[in-house]
């Protein structure tokens, strides 16, 4: 399994993650700068990725828990059959956060992702504090978020990779 997990980078370090346009599944714009003032969860996956739905429940919980504390996940589906493979994945998970239906172009403005899962962790400023490629430990997120709901100029924890198995239920 391969990761690559990085703790929250100083806010000096930190570059702005790209907007960009994209429809959720009631057809309604949404635009990443709607979220500006939020710690932000951008994760980009798909319904065919396994360790995305390992993933998707924790974030579930990260909604639900974090949320009055200005903290949102986004979802970025990047599944080619589009919302006919995406809705019934999402009743089926019950997921409580909005998804959106990616394309190539955004992923390009990501850095050409190309690993799936890929997450960003934005802070409330707009600005890229982690990057999460692959399945990562679900205690670097919670860790991660929690930095950034505190204040987010502090480096987070180091990745303890070696819990990847033990989080993910393995």
């Amino acid at each position: 399994m391969a990761t690559e997990a990085a703790s929250v980078k100083p806010a000096n370090e930190r570059r702005p993650a790209p907007d960009f346009t994209l429809k959720d599944d009631n057809g309604a714009t949404v635009r990443l700068s709607d979220y500006r003032g939020k710690v932000v969860l951008l994760n980009f996956w798909a319904t065919w990725c396994g360790p995305c739905k390992i993933e998707i429940p924790w974030f579930v919980e990260f909604e639900s828990k974090y949320k009055d504390q200005g903290f949102a996940v986004l979802g970025v589906s990047m599944d080619e059959g589009g919302w006919d493979d995406v809705k019934p994945y999402l009743r089926r998970a019950k997921v409580n956060y909005r998804i959106v239906m990616g394309n190539d172009e955004v992923a390009e403005k990501y850095g050409s992702v190309e690993a799936l899962p890929t997450s960003f962790l934005i802070d409330r400023n707009g600005l890229i504090a982690s990057v999460h490629v692959g399945l990562v430990p679900k205690a670097d997120y919670q860790s991660s978020i929690e930095a950034l709901l505190g204040g987010g100029s502090e480096a987070g924890p180091p990745s303890r990779r070696k819990t990847v198995l033990a989080d993910a239920g393995q």
